[in-house]
């Protein structure tokens, strides 16, 4: 594992954490019920097959 050689600086640390950003999941249409919802890609099986429900 890579370790340090010298002390990162708090500024420094704080810049590079505030680069991150979260994506917003990719939604893809699912009907349930004869109605469409909209169901992040990776859970649209467990839609389909009903073992999830969707709020609404």
């Amino acid at each position: 594992m890579a370790v340090p050689k010298r002390k990162m600086s708090r500024s420094n640390t704080r810049h590079r954490r505030a680069q991150w950003r979260a994506s917003a999941p990719v939604l893809v249409p699912v009907t349930v019920d004869g109605s469409i919802h909209l169901v992040p890609q990776h859970l649209r099986k467990a839609y389909e097959r009903g073992l999830l429900r969707p709020d609404g």
